[in-house]
């Protein structure tokens, strides 16, 4: 009788520290919807046809032609294509030739793109660099394409000087010190003038 009786006490602790977990997880998913802020929206998916509405609304002149788009941020000549199977997008700004690019260009690239690039990128494809801003198609949300679409034009335009996405920097980086050693050569040159 005794091994029943303690099966039955294990069977009766079991289901004690099952129940009170239950009531744990159900007091913090109570607690979760309670604090939540209720103006949040719900999210939607990102589709080609939703980021048509919104590259025309920054640029009325924006060209569609499939799952790409042409448009002009800022004077500056934007690429975007989709794969909406790959669930992938890419905004992309042309810099430059790749042939000749400098060792110390490379480099600062690589540097940026750790530290003061944030969300766009430098890259190099087809035998040119690229600003770019890579992201899944789906999970995209309206703030983060035009954030990502400004950062992209802000790197292109920041090639060889400053190196940035204008989103500020992230992070332990070597870019910093690179910005603060372009400003003193501008103060030098200015002490010429």
């Amino acid at each position: 009788m005794p091994t029943a009786l303690s099966f039955l006490s294990g069977l009766l602790s079991r289901f004690t520290l099952a129940a009170a977990m239950l009531a744990i997880g159900l007091s913090w998913s109570v607690q979760a919807q309670v604090t939540a802020p209720e103006s949040e929206p719900a999210a939607v998916n990102m589709t080609v046809d939703r980021m048509e509405a919104i590259l025309t609304a920054l640029d009325p002149d924006a060209e569609r032609a499939g799952p790409a788009f042409r448009l002009t941020v800022g004077d500056v000549p934007l690429l975007v294509v989709t794969d909406a199977r790959a669930d992938r997008m890419r905004a992309m700004v042309p810099i430059r030739s790749a042939e000749g690019l400098s060792g110390t260009d490379l480099m600062r690239m690589m540097q940026a793109n750790f530290d003061s690039a944030l969300d766009a990128r430098y890259a190099i494809a087809e035998g040119r660099v690229w600003a770019v801003f890579i992201h899944p198609l789906s999970s995209l949300r309206r703030d983060q394409l035009i954030s990502g679409l400004g950062q992209t034009v802000n790197l292109a335009v920041s090639y060889g000087s400053l190196f940035s996405s204008g989103a500020g920097q992230f992070g332990r980086g070597d870019s910093s010190g690179e910005q603060q050693k372009l400003l003193e050569r501008l103060q030098r040159k200015d002490e010429d003038i």
